[in-house]
């Protein structure tokens, strides 16, 4: 009984629907897209994140796959970057090319190449070291590159809430010079960062294939660390970013 088993486990492996055909199709379906539900999961990343991966685990259970096959939280989140990084350009910037400069770099390079590179690198680790050994009547699971990303995109939007609409908030006293605003840039970086990381360890910690997930908390240590440092020496992030973006 147990090889059959384990060849029903493999068929059913070989015979789940590619990832990346039906995705990239519903991007430019926007009525196919489930609205409701993204913004549940926004919601949700914010206050119960665990509760977001609960609902993975169903995914998988009826999808037969971990990674979403709706991109709706991922065109979301790019309308909500380029809404808010119009906003700063609107109070910080100079003109309309550079504005229009400014929210390309940020949706390509700041959220999709780093998104892609940081979701290929947790794919590559979490294969190469972090699954278990699987026994001879256990089927072999692997982390799917898109998973990976949308590991990413979860953990990406509750530090775009702080550090992309609540900073521009808060703006006017985190620009200003002395030790208060540096302390308070600071503490909303080391919130945004920490959680960020936090939510990635959530997202490969629910795969029960991986083994010593914790490796995903270890930069908060460096960042609590890290941290102190930064601020005895009067370092603003706020004021260093916008700077960079806006002189």
């Amino acid at each position: 009984m147990l090889p059959t088993t384990a060849s029903k486990g493999r068929a059913a492996t070989r015979s789940a629907p590619p990832l990346f055909g039906p995705y990239l199709r519903r991007i430019v379906k926007w009525q196919q897209m489930d609205i409701e539900y993204t913004f549940w999961q926004m919601v949700h990343l914010c206050t119960s994140p665990k509760v977001v991966y609960q609902h993975t685990k169903y995914h998988k259970q009826t999808k037969n796959q971990w990674a979403r096959d709706d991109p709706a939280f991922v065109v979301i989140l790019i309308l909500f970057l380029v809404f808010a990084t119009s906003a700063y350009c609107a109070a910080y910037g100079e003109s309309a090319s550079h504005a229009a400069l400014t929210i390309t770099s940020v949706v390509l390079v700041h959220f999709l190449f780093a998104g892609i590179v940081l979701a290929t690198l947790c794919w590559f680790l979490t294969n190469s070291y972090l699954r278990e050994e699987p026994n001879s009547h256990v089927v072999e699971q692997r982390v799917e590159w898109l998973y990976a990303f949308d590991v990413h995109c979860n953990s990406f939007f509750p530090a775009f809430v702080i550090l992309y609409v609540l900073q521009y908030f808060l703006s006017p006293l985190l620009v200003a010079h002395g030790f208060f605003p540096a302390l308070l840039s600071n503490l909303l970086f080391v919130v945004a960062i920490s959680y960020y990381h936090y939510l990635n360890f959530l997202g490969y910690d629910v795969l029960p294939f991986l083994d010593r997930t914790t490796f995903f908390l270890y930069p908060i240590g460096l960042v609590i660390i890290l941290s102190p440092l930064m601020i005895l020496i009067g370092f603003n992030p706020t004021r260093y970013f916008l700077s960079l973006y806006f002189g």
